[in-house]
């Protein structure tokens, strides 16, 4: 099995993971949007109220994470299939195998990664 092959085969499993992860979590969003219209929650002045627009922002949030992991699953396999994938995009080094075992959507290699986050 060649190595893009295998990476092919990671990113699949990554897209249909965050694929069902983002069903569930529509699914929860919903919950939460039908709930809260079915009381007559003040946000601001019921006590429940700041716990459900907490929970609403949060799902939407993770989905809206979800939804940047697509587009990072996707730009890998455009990665892939222009013959790019392993290159890091700053200093067109490979990436470490192992680094794109653990993380499929890698752009670039651990030392520039480290070098773009200052923390």
């Amino acid at each position: 099995m060649t190595e893009s092959s295998t990476a092919a085969q990671r990113l699949t499993e990554e897209r249909r993971s965050t694929n069902e992860r983002l069903a569930q979590l529509r699914d929860d969003f919903a919950a939460i949007v039908a709930a809260s219209a079915d009381s007559n929650a003040d946000d601001e002045h019921d006590p429940e109220g700041s716990t459900i627009a907490f929970e609403r922002a949060q799902v939407g949030a993770l989905i809206e994470q979800g939804e940047r992991h697509l587009a990072e699953i996707e730009a890998a396999q455009g990665r892939i299939d222009a013959d790019t994938y392993g290159q890091c995009e700053s200093c067109g080094r490979n990436i470490a195998p192992a680094r794109l075992e653990a993380r499929p959507i890698a752009r670039t290699c651990i030392d520039c990664a480290g070098q773009a986050d200052p923390a």
